[in-house]
């Protein structure tokens, strides 16, 4: 998440010099986007990998479940 943050504030950078410089102004804009465009793919990539640690570890303890599940069986007596 650090990194996300680093990367929006070098797209705010590129827009606040955008504002003062007006010969490059097009140039920072696009360079802002960029550095836009690389945070949403750093924090998608983030909660990919949180969902996938989430859901391997619901199916480990969905499998423990189902073992010891089957293996208490309760004798009845008759």
């Amino acid at each position: 998440m650090d990194r996300v943050r680093r990367l929006r504030a070098m797209s705010s950078l590129c827009r606040q010099q955008a504002a003062y410089n007006s010969m490059n102004k097009w140039k920072l804009l696009a360079k802002a986007e960029y550095w836009d465009h690389l945070a949403e793919l750093a924090l998608s990539s983030h909660f990919q990998q949180c969902n996938a640690v989430v859901s391997n570890e619901a199916e480990q303890s969905q499998s423990i479940t189902n073992a010891s599940d089957a293996g208490s069986t309760t004798i009845s007596a008759a």
